[in-house]
């Protein structure tokens, strides 16, 4: 998945449990790797092999990027760049997986991250939730909100890191305009789909559709540094 994880855990679970979830992780990222001539994802985009030759995680990342590629009027698709390339779900979908295997563990308390993509269950103490910082994407090592929340997904896409590297799929070129989007909701693999998404449609039709999710909300930051956000991006997170 070309990232650093870390896992914090505060409540009590195995180091067999841990080492658990870094195989899990492995597993993934070997599987699913693009880079990988070798990877199942890599064979089944060659036609090497076909959806029903995979494994059943395979099919089930799949069958998410069409759920998603619905909700998004296309705007996440499993093709991005004209190749089978359904990585914007699975570091999400990989992390919350991660973090469901903790808490079959017994873990009420933990936060995976993934590049800055984080799934939080429970609290960090008694009465102290979690806290996640929002890289400014403009500003190298500046914040620019911190994102208060318990039981909560935290995704970020912008051309920070990777620069240009999404696209919108209706027009074969990356949007204008935004610098980042975070978006906050409950489980991770939709919320990281829903940031690359918002991200793709640009400022105005991503905050727009952003809006309009029961389950979302968003914060942008457009490339002149200005930022937006949802009706609701206030109960989770605050600007610095």
């Amino acid at each position: 998945m070309g990232t650093v994880f870390s896992i914090d855990v505060r409540s009590g679970v195995s180091v067999a449990a841990l080492d658990d979830v870094i195989a899990w992780l492995h597993w993934v990222d070997s599987t699913f790797s693009t880079y990988q001539p070798g990877s199942v994802v890599s064979r089944l985009s060659r036609g090497e092999l076909t959806p029903d030759e995979c494994p059943p995680e395979v099919r089930e990342v799949l069958a998410l990027v069409r759920e998603a590629s619905a909700k998004t009027d296309g705007y996440f698709t499993e093709a991005p760049h004209g190749i089978l390339d359904p990585t914007g779900i699975v570091k999400g979908w990989a992390i919350e997986r991660a973090s469901d295997l903790l808490a079959a563990a017994g873990s009420s308390a933990h936060s995976v991250n993934g590049g800055g993509d984080v799934q939080l269950v429970g609290t960090v103490g008694p009465a102290r939730p979690w806290r996640v910082g929002i890289a400014h994407p403009l500003r190298p090592r500046r914040l620019v909100a911190v994102v208060t929340a318990e039981d909560a997904a935290v995704a970020t896409s912008g051309t920070a890191e990777r620069g240009r590297h999404i696209v919108d799929p209706h027009r074969g070129a990356p949007p204008e305009g935004l610098a980042s989007i975070t978006v906050v909701g409950r489980r991770l693999a939709w919320v990281d789909a829903a940031a690359t998404a918002a991200f793709a449609m640009g400022p105005e039709r991503g905050l727009a559709w952003a809006e309009a999710q029961a389950d979302l909300e968003a914060l942008a930051v457009t490339t002149s540094g200005r930022t937006r956000q949802t009706s609701g991006f206030a109960r989770w997170g605050t600007l610095t």
